[in-house]
């Protein structure tokens, strides 16, 4: 099928590529002139594993295609994908001014009938706009789809290649059907593709993320009466992880959620609501105990070192959301790092992938010197009173304990990812504080 996607972000690229990988014609279009020629020269604005080897391969064979061209790449298409940001405004709503300005131009080089789809993360009603924006500039015949995306950064090229669902909200069996036709090469093994009506298909993203975020405030309010009542949070999730009723994902308590998706699909949900009369008190709930959960670690921090940082400085292994992944957005990192330099403290960070991230989003303390960003892990520890994890990057799993403790001025650990045992570091003598488990401390008495 000859496809464009307007907005080569996170979704539009990993959405194009992979269809161009099964064999359609893509054209990927974005406004930002950098980001098509670090695309046409084979550089990836974003990091996740295989897409650069994936972009490389379908562009030689000329299959996949980068440009600013939104009129040629509408003429030249089927079926229309606007993927381009929905970030959400102060009141937590998400705003559709690209989506509208993408639906505008859509309009305006119609040359026929066409299928545009809303790839985006939109609230309930967006098709309607959409649909109303495009007519004001074309007498074309066209159809508007909801296909919400539910990839996970990190794992998206294997979640679009082999989805467990394939949701799509329309109206038009005949569009119904070329829907289906286009995804049948991803769903072979079995798994639905789910038809439903427009505004089901808008709201089951935002209910899908919504449920996600639960999980993980619930088992984090799990870990927080854990340390109060002298559990160990981890023996809680595997006996609650085995009920099938509930499963063994998303109950790992840690410092909270993050990234481009669950924040803002959790504050869009509620807005929602709202506007419809109505209060969702579990979810408000659930990112207010998000919010609180992302500095859980501070006090434990202050607390060990008597309510004074000032002077400390600070080693932080991992800036990102979550492993394999540049993206900061929402980073529990963030919140931890600036509220630890209010206290008075230094941080050394270090990540693997999000370094260049964060030159921008640190900024400030960098240039104040509250904040040195380090290429290599064990680098970060130069100097530092402590270590604390924000990011469970494998190569953090099993680290040389001996030498953090060698190069540490005080061999203590904050684990805001639960990656070690306390037992074994109460035997190797590293103060070691979990997220709702005992503390290596409680094993030396």
């Amino acid at each position: 099928m000859r496809i464009a996607v307007v907005g080569t972000g996170y979704v539009g690229l990993v959405a194009g590529t992979c269809f161009a990988d099964v064999g359609n014609d893509v054209i990927c279009v974005d406004n930002d002139v950098n980001k098509i020629e670090m695309l046409n020269n084979g550089k990836i604005p974003i990091y996740e594993p295989g897409l650069e080897e994936m972009v490389k391969r379908n562009v030689t064979q000329e299959r996949l295609v980068f440009t600013t061209d939104i009129k040629s790449a509408v003429e030249k298409s089927q079926i229309i994908f606007i993927a381009v940001g929905t970030p959400p405004k102060e009141d937590g709503s998400a705003d559709l001014q690209h989506v509208l300005a993408v639906a505008r131009e859509i309009g305006k080089h119609m040359n026929g009938p066409k299928i545009i789809v809303n790839k985006s993360t939109v609230p309930v009603g967006t098709a309607d706009k959409v649909r109303d924006e495009v007519k004001k500039h074309t007498h074309y015949d066209f159809s508007v789809v909801s296909n919400p995306e539910f990839l996970k950064e990190g794992a998206a090229i294997d979640d679009f290649l082999k989805p467990d669902r394939v949701v799509v909200g329309t109206d038009n069996e005949e569009t119904a059907e070329t829907m289906r036709n286009l995804y049948a090469p991803f769903v072979r093994t079995g798994k639905p593709i789910l038809i439903m009506d427009v505004r089901s298909a808008e709201l089951t993203k935002y209910a899908a993320n919504a449920m996600l975020a639960t999980k993980i405030s619930f088992i984090n309010e799990i870990a927080n009466l854990c340390e109060k009542v002298g559990a160990d949070v981890e023996m809680v999730r595997k006996g609650i992880g085995t009920d099938r009723r509930i499963g063994p994902y998303f109950i790992f308590p840690g410092t909270g959620y993050g990234g481009s998706c669950f924040p803002k699909d959790v504050k869009a949900i509620i807005r929602t609501a709202r506007e419809y009369g109505m209060e969702l008190k579990i979810l408000e709930a659930v990112e207010s105990v998000n919010n609180r959960q992302k500095t859980i670690l501070l006090d434990k921090i202050k607390n060990y070192f008597n309510n004074d940082l000032k002077g400390k400085v600070l080693a932080v292994w991992g800036l990102s959301f979550k492993p394999n992944t540049d993206d900061m957005r929402e980073a529990p990192a963030i919140s931890l790092i600036r509220a630890l330099v209010k206290e008075g403290a230094k941080i050394r960070a270090h990540d693997p992938e999000a370094l260049k991230e964060a030159e921008w989003r640190f900024e400030d303390l960098v240039k104040t010197k509250d904040v040195f960003l380090i290429k290599k892990r064990y680098e970060a520890l130069e100097g530092a009173d402590g270590l604390i994890i924000m990011t469970e990057w494998n190569e953090f799993r099993e680290p040389d304990f001996y030498l953090i403790k060698e190069m540490l001025k005080r061999s203590v650990i904050f684990d805001g990812r639960n990656l070690y045992d306390p037992k074994r570091m109460a035997k190797i003598s590293i103060d070691y504080f979990p997220i709702g488990r005992p503390s290596s401390l409680e094993y030396k008495k």
